[in-house]
């Protein structure tokens, strides 16, 4: 416990509230309002994971789970996705240090293997389209399809924005703007991750068995 907190106190001179007007934080008030979009985008995976929950047992006499999802295969995207994420990390700590080639690099890394995710959930989707287990043909496939590539859609914007990021960043440094964007963009990106996680956990790996 420090001294100050032992430290007797006169009452009569206690400055209980602090009238003065100091505005509101920049970054935070900007980062509050990222947090409520968040959750926005949490309810609507919420709805898709629960509509998983029906649709997963209606194949329609085509193809099942086990037929088209192949938990192993999607380790690799998920291995892309969580070094994505854990490279960007490092480029928060060049932040905090002040160096702009620090977080350019660690951007650029990021951003070549969310392209690398993307790649590889572009070619199982190519071969589903090409065995014939496309949307349309049963409740199953219709959400297996539409919860992955819903979280391939966030991913791809993801990947704009960070593209976006490098520029600014090489053009105008660390301004209060690019700062708070930056920060906002490590939300998204983690919380991409972190769907992921679900995504894999609730669909390939239980799928698939």
């Amino acid at each position: 416990m420090s001294s100050h907190a032992t430290a007797p106190v006169d009452p009569n001179n206690v400055v209980l509230w602090d009238y003065e007007d100091h505005g509101h934080d920049f970054i935070g008030t900007r980062s509050i309002g990222f947090w409520l979009y968040m959750m926005s985008d949490a309810m609507i995976f919420a709805g898709l994971f629960a509509a998983h929950g029906v649709y997963v047992h209606n194949f329609a006499g085509s193809f099942t789970a086990n037929e088209v999802i192949h938990p192993i295969n999607a380790l690799w995207p998920t291995l892309f996705i969580f070094t994505s994420v854990l490279i960007y990390g490092f480029g928060m700590v060049a932040l905090k240090k002040g160096s702009r080639s620090g977080v350019i690099n660690a951007l650029l890394l990021s951003f070549i293997l969310g392209v690398g995710f993307l790649l590889m959930e572009y070619r199982e989707f190519s071969e589903l389209a090409a065995m014939g287990a496309v949307p349309q043909v049963s409740g199953f496939l219709s959400d297996f399809w539409v919860i992955v590539l819903t979280h391939a859609a966030h991913v791809f914007f993801g990947l704009i924005w960070m593209a976006v990021m490098i520029v600014q960043i090489m053009t105008n440094g660390f301004t209060q703007n690019n700062v708070y964007r930056l920060i906002n963009l490590k939300l998204f990106w983690h919380f991409q991750a972190i769907i992921w996680v679900c995504v894999f956990t609730f669909v390939y790996l239980m799928g698939g068995i």
